[in-house]
């Protein structure tokens, strides 16, 4: 029973810092983009 127990709470924080790492590299992705438009206008 305590093996189970570990073994979710394990996969649980697996599969949340996979969606954080997720959501960190799109938001680069869009203040990237953000910078990209910014130069583009200057030029």
């Amino acid at each position: 029973m305590l093996k189970k127990l570990i073994f979710a709470v394990a996969v649980g924080s697996i599969a949340l810092t996979a969606s954080a790492c997720n959501t960190v590299k799109g938001a680069g992705r869009d203040i990237e983009s953000v910078g990209q438009a910014g130069s583009n206008a200057i030029n």
